[in-house]
């Protein structure tokens, strides 16, 4: 499956999709494209078109071993960091 990150934590993270796996679902999250890692993570919450919000699911991390904990954390710090506009 295909989805938009619509928000991102050490914790876990909101996939944007019409199409969310159901509450106790298992997925394998994977992140990046040259140092990719993954991650395995437990559906603990999901909502349809036409729910209050966009569709999507809540996925709750299991485990995240220290090395890619510190390239999760350093994902969510570049992400969070907009670019800074020219005057």
């Amino acid at each position: 499956m295909y989805a938009r990150i619509g928000n991102l934590s050490e914790g876990g993270l909101f996939l944007r999709t019409s199409t969310p796996l159901s509450e106790g679902s298992k997925a394998t999250v994977r992140f990046g494209a040259e140092s990719a890692f993954e991650a395995v993570a437990t559906v603990v919450w999901a909502r349809a078109d036409g729910d209050s919000g966009p569709p999507g699911m809540g996925l709750r991390f299991e485990a995240i071993d220290t090395k890619h904990l510190d390239e999760l954390r350093k994902l969510i710090q570049s992400e969070g960091q907009a670019p800074k506009s020219k005057s």
